[in-house]
């Protein structure tokens, strides 16, 4: 058994080398059962609160276990700190020549090929002229010797540029060994330099695609890995059951139209029935989107069914992807490019036929979702536990999941069910944070319940005395886009009417990161945001002081997958509402609770504003899985917390 003790010490190697480095029990403790896991090939499944230090927990034993590990993070951005940053630091500390690689999805990599064709592309017109621009750095970008051809290395491209979806490839538009950049292709190069490193830092998406698809480099990786490390693993049952099931969009019938233009202009000029029938399936994609008015819904397969105009739509679709595929089969042996598009019609078309038979779908719920400008359809698994089951059973190796929220006030039984974990270890640590001293949680005393009709001006009335004790600086976290949108509008009028000048940060103004930035900077902001601030936001200090939650986080029962979910929970006997939709909602709630406190100088206070919380029996149950803040129902304990405070190191 390794040393672990002085390593963590407060005078050890972590301490010499890591700035501000403390010392904590937990994260010793944490590091010990990790390191026994990995060298029993066993599972564990630990939750480590805020300020535990969990990533130097697992990257220690991670770097002196002597095998392959592969390290999955719930995001490119955590993906690029652990690589960039936590690993660099303690490789150094402990002073062992570890290699390192980092791999990502093959989106994330300039693809030689298709950045050669968009530049000869004389059909190609960018929407503006800073398009053009981009399109020429990332020509530089890719000449350089230095370059691994990786989109966040060029920072001056914004990373949702639609200029990268034109010059990187997608599992369906590569061509694999019969591209003529093959030999200096940047993704072929990041998987030679994972194949040989001991640990190998990837995410989430790019594990499972792999585990399902055998496609994104990891098909060799994961055979000769002696452990797998799964961080913010709380994000695992939503990205297993993406994955898991199948998907099929308009948008990548579109796609499909696109490069089987450009690649008949290179090398089918002569085939004259080819631009009709390209043409035809872009018309029959783009129609059958508009067989729904609204944006941003969901609707289940039977649902779908009632609506004429959607199957008529779909048939007409179906029959100009196969009326395609068929030319494009005549057409294939003229060139690499048209084989890669009759495969992907071909393919297409088998999705399609699966996603509307009725016995392909036993355990599968069929459904639909409407975006701005594309559909997709989806089959989603209605359990995960079997399949990654599976996974797990292969071969002999350690599973480690971590995050700061898995269970519920202790208790892991929902997150083992949901994974098919079976009964392994699992093992929670308390955040070595002064809650009771550093945090408040307030929950008013005079808001309806959600239902009520104004329940969005009951929750910015009641907001507006705890911002002005709070001096702003807040995260105002909304359930919904919707919500979101009327807080906002809603605390715009009053603020004007109270002539107060804090300002409003709306999510969507501007980038993630740049509206953190700006948040910070201000120091007495409010950014009203919906999902993408909930979780992964790590603001310390005075610049947040408070977060405001506008209700429990409960998942809209009419979402197809979750209302199929339930139907078979209860239809087995169970019990969906406390064995599925609470622990997921406790989950959900402790990740937007944890973005206030987030070192030991900082204080704040939590303030949710649904009464549920205090009046329904499972509300205890809720907050007794939050961090143990003392807890009020009065504005005035609020606004003396905050006088208190407002002299504190961090204030």
């Amino acid at each position: 058994m390794l040393d672990l003790k002085s390593i963590f010490a407060s005078d050890g190697l972590l301490s010499a080398q890591i700035p501000g480095y403390r010392e904590r029990s937990q994260q010793l403790e944490m590091a010990e059962a990790i390191a026994e896991t990995m060298e029993n090939n066993g599972v564990l499944i630990a939750e480590a609160g805020t300020g535990t230090g969990k990533t130097f927990a697992y990257l220690v034993p991670a770097l002196l276990a002597g095998g392959k590990v592969i390290i999955s993070t719930g995001t490119k951005t955590l993906q690029d700190q652990l690589f960039n940053r936590d690993i660099p630091g303690v490789r150094a500390a402990l002073n062992v020549p570890v290699s390192v690689a980092l791999l990502k999805g093959r989106a994330n990599y300039v693809c030689r090929y298709h950045l050669e064709r968009t530049l000869h592309d004389e059909h190609l017109a960018f929407v503006n002229r800073s398009e053009v621009k981009y399109l020429q750095q990332i020509e530089r970008y890719a000449a350089q010797k230095s370059s691994n051809g990786d989109k966040s290395g060029l920072a001056t491209v914004p990373e949702d540029a639609s200029v990268w979806h034109h010059v990187t490839a997608t599992r369906e538009n590569c061509l694999g060994a019969e591209c003529p950049h093959y030999k200096n292709c940047f993704l072929m190069e990041a998987r030679k330099k994972a194949l040989a490193a001991d640990i190998v830092v990837v995410n989430h998406h790019l594990f499972f695609a792999d585990v399902m698809l055998r496609d994104e480099g990891l098909t060799e990786l994961l055979p000769a890995c002696n452990s797998v490390i799964f961080d913010e693993a709380h994000q695992l049952p939503e990205t297993a059951s993406l994955f898991f099931g199948e998907s099929i969009s308009t948008g990548q019938l579109l796609d499909l139209a696109h490069d089987t233009k450009a690649e008949a202009l290179q090398a089918a000029r002569d085939c004259l029935i080819l631009p009709d029938a390209i043409a035809a399936l872009e018309k029959a994609a783009r129609d059958l989107r508009l067989t729904v008015t609204e944006d941003h819904v969901r609707f289940s397969l039977p649902v779908m069914k009632k609506k004429p105009a959607f199957t008529a739509a779909l048939n007409t679709l179906q029959e100009k992807l196969v009326a395609l595929g068929g030319i494009l089969e005549e057409q294939a042996e003229r060139s690499e490019g048209l084989e890669n598009c009759w495969r992907r019609a071909d393919e297409h078309i088998s999705l399609i036929k699966r996603w509307r038979d009725d016995a392909e779908t036993a355990e599968n719920v069929r459904w639909v979702e409407v975006y701005s400008r594309v559909m997709q359809l989806n089959s989603t698994p209605l359990s995960i536990a079997e399949i990654f089951g599976r996974q797990l059973a292969a071969t002999p190796r350690a599973w480690i999941f971590t995050s700061a929220t898995l269970s519920v006030n202790k208790n892991f039984d929902h997150y083992l069910g949901e994974m098919g974990l079976g009964d392994a270890r699992s093992v929670s640590w308390d955040s070595p944070f002064n809650f009771p001293e550093q945090a408040l949680m307030y929950v008013p005393a005079t808001i309806p319940e959600p239902p009520h009709k104004d329940y969005i001006g009951h929750i910015v009335r009641a907001a507006m005395p705890v911002l002005k004790a709070s001096r702003g600086r807040a995260f105002f976290l909304c359930t919904s886009l919707r919500a979101m949108q009327q807080v906002h509008a809603q605390l715009t009028v009053a603020f004007e009417s109270e002539q107060i000048d804090y300002p409003l940060l709306l999510q969507g103004e501007a980038s993630r990161s740049g509206m953190l930035k700006r948040f910070s900077e201000l120091g007495n902001a409010v950014l009203i945001g919906s999902h993408s601030f909930w979780e992964g936001i790590d603001v310390r200090g005075a610049a947040l002081s408070l977060v405001i939650i506008d209700k429990l986080p409960f998942a809209p029962p009419d979402d197809p997958v979750l209302s199929a979910r339930i139907d078979k929970i209860n239809s087995q006997g169970g019990n969906a509402f406390m064995d599925y939709q609470l622990p997921r909602a406790v989950i959900s709630l402790k990740q937007g609770a944890g973005r206030l406190i987030r070192d030991e100088s900082d204080c704040g206070v939590l303030m949710i504003c649904d009464p549920r919380l205090t009046t329904k029996p499972y509300g205890r149950k809720i907050w007794k899985s939050l961090p143990p803040m003392k807890r009020t129902r009065q504005l005035v304990d609020v606004e003396l917390f905050f006088q208190q405070n407002s002299h504190s190191p961090a204030h």
